[in-house]
């Protein structure tokens, strides 16, 4: 079992630079492909990055060469660093992950574990 809590959203204007944190609890968090979803109002549950224990890293096409994510499995963390910020950018942001190495995974029934969500907010 993981239980994931997200922190570090906020408001901020278009152009600006937002940085996410996802902090984990449980066993074997090294061996989980961790990843990123985003929901606007009205709209389904999207994914935006993920990176399996391997380091490597996938992203959605609207947010690559603007989102970074990384991980420490050291302390637990996934983050996530969002630059060049757009209004579209604006949405809930979760947390996930999934068990074992699953690389370049994208749709959220792949995933086994979720936060609560943080809310990203991008003014023009």
């Amino acid at each position: 079992q993981v239980q994931l809590v997200e922190s570090g959203g906020g408001l901020v204007q278009a152009g600006g630079s937002l940085s996410l944190s996802c902090s984990a609890s449980g066993r074997a968090f090294s061996t989980y492909t961790l990843g990123w979803f985003r929901q606007a109002p009205g709209k389904a549950r999207e994914f935006v990055a993920s990176i399996p224990w391997s380091g490597a890293t996938y992203y959605e096409d609207s947010v690559k060469g603007r989102f970074t994510i990384s991980r420490d499995n050291a302390e637990n963390m996934v983050y996530l660093q969002m630059n060049s910020l757009k209004p579209e950018d604006t949405a809930v942001y979760y947390c996930a992950a999934a068990r074992g190495l699953r690389p370049g995974i994208r749709t959220t029934n792949t995933f086994n574990y979720w936060g609560q969500g943080t809310q990203v907010t991008v003014s023009s």
